[in-house]
C-alpha cells in the first residue's frame, strides 16, 4: 500500500477545535501538507497567531470563530469555507469536551452541553460536509476524533456522560459508513480513538481535582502530534482504501 497526501494538496479541510491540542497538531500537520486549512473554534485568536508562524509553509492555516454547540454557527463556517476557499475535501470532527463528576450528581445543562458539541455538532458539520462533497463530486474524507472511551467503558471515576458520547460517535461512524456505501458515495469515513493524551482535557486542564491528576500522572500517555499523524496516516491511504476505526494507545497502557 502507497501512502500519499499528494491528492490532497491545494484542497480544503475543515478542522473543528483547532486552538489546541489535538485540533491544532491536525490542523498544523494538514498545513504542512499542503492543505488550505479552515481551524474552527470559540478562541480563534489562538488560531490566527499559529497562521501566522506558519506562513510559508506548503499549505495556509484560517480561522473562523464558532460555537459549534450552535447550528447557525456551524452553517456559517461552511458556507465561508465554500464563498472563500473553495468546497470542502476533508472535514476534521475534533471538537469536544468532558465532564468531571459522579454521574448521579450531574447537571442536566452539563449533559445537554455534551451532546450538543460531541454529538449534535458532530452530526451538523458531517451533514454540510456531504451536501458539498455530493454537490462537488468529491470523493472525500470525514474523520471523527472519537476515544477508546467511546468502545470500553475504563474503571475511572467520575467519568460521567463522556463515554456515552463517545460510545455515540462510534454508532455514527459506522451508520455513516453503510449509508454512504449505500448511496454509492465515494466519501470515506474514519474513526481515530486515542488513548490518554496530554491535552487541556487531562493533564493540561487546572480544574481537575489534585487526586484525578496524581492519577493520570501514573499513567503513560500520548502527545497531540501523534493523534496528528494518525489521521494523515488514514488520510494517505489509497483511494480504494478505508481505515474504518483506528485505535492510538500510549505502550504500556492496561486499562
Amino acid at each position: 500500500m502507497v501512502l500519499s497526501m499528494d491528492r490532497w494538496v491545494g484542497k480544503v479541510a475543515i478542522v473543528t477545535g483547532a486552538s489546541a491540542g489535538i485540533g491544532a497538531a491536525i490542523a498544523d500537520a494538514l498545513v504542512e501538507k499542503g492543505l488550505i486549512v479552515l481551524g474552527v473554534a470559540r478562541r480563534s485568536e489562538r488560531i490566527e497567531e499559529r497562521a501566522k508562524q506558519l506562513s510559508g509553509k506548503k499549505g495556509k492555516l484560517h480561522a473562523i470563530k464558532a460555537d459549534l454547540t450552535k447550528e447557525e454557527d456551524i452553517l456559517n463556517v461552511f458556507k465561508w469555507a465554500k464563498d472563500k476557499l473553495g468546497p470542502v475535501h476533508i472535514l476534521i470532527n475534533n471538537a469536544g469536551r468532558g465532564l468531571y463528576g459522579p454521574l448521579t450528581e450531574g447537571k442536566t445543562e452539563d449533559w445537554k452541553s455534551v451532546f450538543d458539541l460531541n454529538v449534535l455538532g458532530l452530526c451538523i458539520a458531517t451533514r454540510e460536509a456531504v451536501k458539498i462533497m455530493k454537490e462537488n463530486k468529491i470523493n472525500g474524507h470525514i474523520i471523527h476524533v472519537n476515544s477508546v472511551l467511546g468502545h470500553h467503558v475504563l474503571n475511572l471515576p467520575n467519568l460521567n456522560l463522556y463515554p456515552a458520547s463517545k460510545f455515540a460517535v462510534t454508532a455514527l461512524t459506522e451508520t455513516l459508513r453503510q449509508e454512504l456505501n449505500h448511496q454509492g458515495l465515494k466519501i470515506k469515513i474514519t474513526s481515530v480513538s486515542p488513548g490518554l493524551v496530554e491535552s487541556e482535557m487531562s493533564t493540561l486542564n487546572p480544574s481537575i481535582p489534585e487526586e484525578r491528576k496524581a492519577v493520570l500522572a501514573k499513567m503513560p500517555i500520548l502527545k497531540s502530534e501523534d493523534i496528528a499523524d494518525g489521521v494523515v496516516y488514514a488520510l494517505s491511504t489509497p483511494e480504494h482504501v478505508q481505515i474504518h476505526e483506528l485505535t492510538i494507545r500510549p505502550l504500556g497502557e492496561n486499562v
